[in-house]
């Protein structure tokens, strides 16, 4: 396995409900996005989170996981997850816990590697260049309802300024962020 890797993720959702959008990246690494046709905002972010997990743990030691989703941070920094499964998958409120399709196996793969997982809370459109680069990700898969997969290249949000064979202007015309490969 490789060396720990912080991975950064991020949920749209164009309403709320609405089509959603969820996109996770490493800098300089693989990013993956997808969508749902109606989802919420939350869902979106713990829909970022497991695809990210599922995909990065295998390959690294240790996986950073980057979220401005207080939802999801603090489901493990302050272990709701533990409160949850004690009492059957209900809230605080005695409510089922919502989005159960997708904490269940967030959690169950939390618990089998919860030594190798760590969690950090970074501020929301603060101008942070990853969190700005997946938040781009996710509001584009909502909006279009698709979703991608790159290994080995994730572009850099900035000024436009290339590196290593990628480019990505984060405002476009039309407001998408836009990413060209080129040798």
């Amino acid at each position: 396995m490789g060396p720990r890797v912080i991975v950064f993720t991020d949920g749209a959702c164009a309403g709320n409900p609405g089509p959603g959008g969820w996109a996770w990246a490493v800098d300089s690494g693989p990013s993956g996005s997808g969508c749902e046709a109606a989802s919420t905002n939350q869902r979106m972010e713990v829909m970022a989170v497991l695809d990210a997990l599922t995909t990065l743990l295998p390959l690294h030691d240790e996986v950073e996981v980057v979220s401005d989703s207080t939802y999801v941070v603090n489901c493990f920094r302050d272990r709701w997850w533990a409160g949850w499964t004690a009492r059957g998958w209900k809230n605080s409120q005695k409510q089922p816990v919502a989005n159960q399709d997708l904490w269940k196996p967030l959690i169950g793969l939390y618990r089998v590697n919860d030594r190798r997982v760590v969690f950090r809370w970074v501020k929301g459109h603060s101008g942070h260049p990853m969190n700005d680069l997946v938040d781009a990700l996710a509001v584009r898969a909502a909006q279009l309802q698709e979703g991608r997969v790159v290994t080995g290249i994730t572009p850099i949000v900035g000024d436009g300024a290339s590196a290593a064979g990628r480019e990505v202007t984060p405002d476009t015309a039309d407001g998408q962020p836009s990413l060209r490969l080129f040798d």
